[in-house]
């Protein structure tokens, strides 16, 4: 949700996005925080830990003096990361191995848009390594401080959830460290640690319930579902003159499409929706055999936010509605963190899905053998290979009153690596694209600064810091080619960075890349078009009645 106009121009006008990089006087073993407004996330209602089954359900705020904790916390923090550092392999080799170089110190967004320098990742992980340094090493039982290991207490538990919840998890900074060490995997070890005395922020916690309930994190129930998406194929036929209506939990069918609920709850997403609906209608008659459910009507996975048994449990909805209802395999929309649960995690906490069939697109024959384990495929795979292979009529000139640029959303790039797919199918659907200066995209992209569950109102000063990088590289093109509008494959994304946009480059729109191929989608027999998805004229047609 983007904010409001009045408090747009606060922070725009306040002093709150000076950026200070002079180093804090006090020492950074001193744990204390300030828990000022904009800066933290408000905490999980005791009713969505009490759905989940997580430990301490309780009111409480980040602001207040007791935040009570179990008596017996800090034996609780300890025998969990003691698990963890026992579980993860990596866990333990990333506490130990870090050197403090700074390769990684100024490549978090954070730190760039606020200057803090427990915002640095290096520091960041600091946090949670001088306790590890103090309780699970021989030099740090010995030597304590001298060794670089901190006392466990109650203001380190403040620091810790003030911190970790100013992570997104992006892992730009682990492209940079020249030990491989993946920070965002010692937030989330954090987390968990935090989670185990019931201390996490409502806007991850919230969604995972939901999705436990409804099948999604917005929470919207299976009857409430496809009505909307019966609204959104009537509001795209009215645009083109086509029926695009799809079904819903058919059996048998080929393949089971899956997609972020933010797709169908809010705009920009909405128009994404619009797009999927377009493209499978005119792949019908090509012979495509999809349908939608109801039930696993959840893409996303929140679960990357909240522990890795979360993750697990929220990733086999997905699979266990694919087997209720005989599908071959998966086609998955544009999301984030759903394709770095699949690609990374899929294989390990559920196992492969060998009762799925290795995916061959009905339309061109192509076997997509990258997921020959997990059964699913990224819709910008799907539709490049269309592309390729002729399978599409296209008229990118429907595209000619956008001048677009892509930002790589951090999941499908660093974790996945789908990087020329979705621009290879932006080029044939648009005559416009500029890339953003090379630092800033494909491995090296910045994060959109409210993923990993931190894109939420209370945020939004940190969000707007955050978001700098990204808004400042978005702001270099509309200046040089005046770009009006930002493609991303992430839900969050087409939410969080309406609002960086707004601020940092005023103008600028967001938009899926399915918008981008149903603009452009060229039927047999169509109306002739007069505007795009959104209703927007197309050029040369300003004066055109609909």
């Amino acid at each position: 949700m983007a904010a409001k106009p009045d408090e747009m121009a606060y922070y725009k006008h306040s002093k709150m996005l000076q950026v200070d990089y002079k180093p804090p006087s006090r020492d950074w073993m001193d744990p204390s925080v300030d828990f000022r407004p904009g800066s933290w996330i408000y905490p999980a209602k005791a009713k969505n830990l009490k759905i989940l089954d997580l430990p301490n359900p309780r009111d409480w705020s980040p602001t207040d003096e007791d935040w009570k904790l179990p008596d017996n916390w800090k034996e609780i923090i300890l025998e969990g990361m003691a698990e963890r550092l026992e579980k993860y392999r990596s866990f333990r080799l990333f506490m130990d191995i870090c050197v403090r170089c700074g390769a990684c110190a100024d490549k978090c967004h954070f730190f760039i848009g606020g200057g803090d320098p427990k915002n640095m990742p290096v520091l960041r992980a600091e946090l949670v390594r001088s306790i590890y340094r103090r309780h699970f090493t021989t030099a740090g039982k010995i030597f304590g401080k001298l060794a670089g290991g901190r006392e466990l207490t109650i203001d380190v538990i403040k620091e810790w959830f003030y911190y970790l919840f100013q992570c997104t998890e992006c892992r730009r900074c682990s492209v940079f460290c020249p030990y491989g060490i993946d920070t965002a995997e010692i937030t989330m070890i954090g987390r968990e640690l935090l989670n185990l005395v019931g201390c996490h922020i409502n806007w991850a916690i919230e969604p995972v319930a939901n999705c436990f309930m409804t099948g999604n994190h917005m929470g919207i129930l299976p009857h409430a579902y496809k009505d909307m998406a019966d609204f959104l194929a009537e509001e795209t036929e009215e645009i083109i003159g086509i029926d695009v209506k799809g079904d819903f939990n058919r059996k048998g069918a080929e393949i089971l499409f899956i997609t972020p609920s933010g797709d169908i709850f809010g705009d920009p997403g909405i128009i994404t929706f619009m797009g999927y609906l377009t493209l499978f209608r005119y792949l019908k008659d090509q012979g495509l055999d999809i349908t939608w459910s109801t039930y696993a009507s959840e893409g996303g996975n929140f679960g990357l936010f909240t522990s890795h048994e979360m993750i697990k449990r929220l990733n086999v909805k997905m699979y266990a509605e694919a087997k209720r209802l005989k599908v071959k395999w998966i086609l998955g929309g544009e999301c984030g963190h759903m394709w770095r649960v699949v690609n990374q995690y899929m294989d390990t906490m559920n196992g492969p899905a060998d009762f799925l069939e290795e995916p061959v697109s009905p339309i061109t024959g192509t076997k997509f053998e990258n997921a020959k384990s997990t059964k699913m495929v990224h819709i910008t795979e799907f539709t490049a290979d269309l592309i390729k292979n002729n399978k599409l009529k296209l008229d990118p000139s429907r595209n000619d009153h956008v001048k677009v640029t892509f930002h790589d959303s951090c999941n499908p790039a660093r974790a996945m690596g789908l990087l020329e797919e979705p621009r290879y199918v932006i080029k044939n659907v648009c005559n416009n694209f500029y890339e953003m200066p090379d630092n800033t995209i494909r491995e090296q992209t910045f994060c959109c600064g409210g993923g990993a569950g931190l894109g939420t109102e209370e945020m939004m000063e940190m969000r707007l810091r955050g978001g700098l990088p990204r808004g400042n590289a978005v702001k270099y093109v509309q200046e040089k080619h005046d770009v009006n509008r930002l493609a991303c494959i992430c839900a969050i994304d087409r939410a969080t960075l309406v609002t960086v946009c707004d601020y940092w480059a005023p103008g600028v729109q967001v938009t899926g890349i399915h918008e981008l191929v149903a603009n452009a989608l060229v039927f047999d027999g169509e109306k002739e078009r007069t505007t795009d998805l959104r209703g927007e004229p197309l050029k040369g047609m300003e004066g055109e009645e609909e």
